[in-house]
């Protein structure tokens, strides 16, 4: 390999970034991303933003590399072929279903490592199937709109549940 000593300096001296950014590749390979898209999206499609992309942009903004969606587009603009609209519009239609085989793909590709390092975990219940449900309930001070910020009755302006998706 040409880089090799390059490589091996960053594995000695760096071997957790390493781990996580092959990790992470792994986990979020290319190809795998849009055939998981034309396989499991039901009214999505593929013009010309492809859904691997749409990740990539995402994936910015999760991991702080970028404040919001127009900032992670600015900065990889050479490698988005539509403009900022289609973009939003693209993640707007992402549907649930995607989302969710999205999941599961990342899941099972690293279900390996994740038994090798002694992460999987035995079920609570065992012999009971068991679901996960977390929420969120907003302060009514938080972020109110201002012609209601003087009544206790007024709206909130959130409230969240999820569960988990069965397998």
């Amino acid at each position: 390999m040409i880089l090799e000593p390059l490589f091996e300096r960053f594995v000695s001296e760096s071997p957790l970034s390493v781990m996580a950014r092959a990790t992470i590749e792994h986990a979020l390979w290319t190809p795998a991303l849009d055939e998981l898209f034309d396989r499991s999206a039901e009214r999505g499609y593929t013009r010309e933003l492809l859904f691997s992309t749409t990740v990539d942009l995402m994936s910015l903004v999760v991991f702080g590399k970028a404040a919001h969606v127009q900032s992670a587009y600015k900065r990889i603009r050479e490698r988005v072929p539509v403009t900022l609209k289609s973009v939003y519009e693209k993640l707007q239609n992402i549907e649930v279903g995607v989302s969710a085989e999205l999941v599961r793909h990342v899941a099972g590709r690293c279900q390996a490592l994740v038994g090798e390092m002694g992460g999987g975990r035995q079920a609570p219940l065992p012999g009971y199937r068991v679901r996960i449900i977390d929420g969120n309930h907003l302060a009514s001070t938080q972020r109110r709109l201002k012609v209601t910020r003087g009544h206790s009755a007024g709206p909130l302006p959130g409230q969240t549940l999820a569960r988990d998706v069965p397998p």
